[in-house]
């Protein structure tokens, strides 16, 4: 903002901008903290991957949601990932940050790939909702969880948004969901 403001002719200090905008209400659009955080009341299950040798496919997948930039704002983008082969068994994009876009995802993978004996995620509200873990308590699936700020957990997951932000997202700016729907299929 302090930029703008001085392209158009004006002087003012960061710091000052800030409490300005502050005082009238006004914030930036962008990817808030602690999205991964359970709800209230939402139960945690233990993390069932420590020191496992995941050697064959439908051992264990894991899920992890990040988000897509666009010209205006951004969306999420939720992947469902084998352990084992790193294959992206579904994934889907959406524009809030429900429960039913990460449903369809693992639904759409299971549908293709049969089931895993265990998913993993992290404690985000999403993954502790009991939509979900009802989904994978359903067809019989161990359900495993990261431990706080422990990324390494998620390794893959990870490595795969890093993958796809640097050689697809970062190098086109999608004017509609449906554009980067598009792009990130391809």
């Amino acid at each position: 903002m302090q930029g703008l403001l001085k392209q158009e002719g004006f002087s003012a200090g960061r710091l000052h901008v800030a409490t300005l905008m502050k005082r009238m209400g006004i914030a930036a659009i962008y990817r808030r903290p602690n999205t991964s955080k359970p709800d209230p009341g939402h139960k945690i299950y233990p993390y069932l991957l420590r020191n496992l040798l995941v050697s064959r496919p439908n051992q264990a997948w894991a899920m992890d949601i990040t988000y897509i930039t666009m010209a205006r704002g951004f969306a999420y983008l939720a992947a469902v990932i084998d352990w084992f082969s790193r294959k992206v068994l579904a994934w889907k994009l959406s524009i809030t940050l429900d429960t039913a876009f990460c449903i369809e995802a693992v639904e759409e993978a299971l549908a293709k790939y049969g089931k895993p004996e265990i998913f993993n995620t992290d404690q985000g509200s999403q993954f502790t909702s009991l939509a979900f873990t009802e989904l994978l308590k359903s067809h019989e699936i161990a359900i495993s969880m990261d431990g706080k700020g422990a990324w390494r957990d998620n390794v893959f997951v990870g490595r795969l948004w890093r993958t796809i932000k640097y050689e697809e997202v970062y190098l086109r700016a999608y004017a509609s969901v449906p554009d980067a729907r598009a792009s990130l299929s391809r």
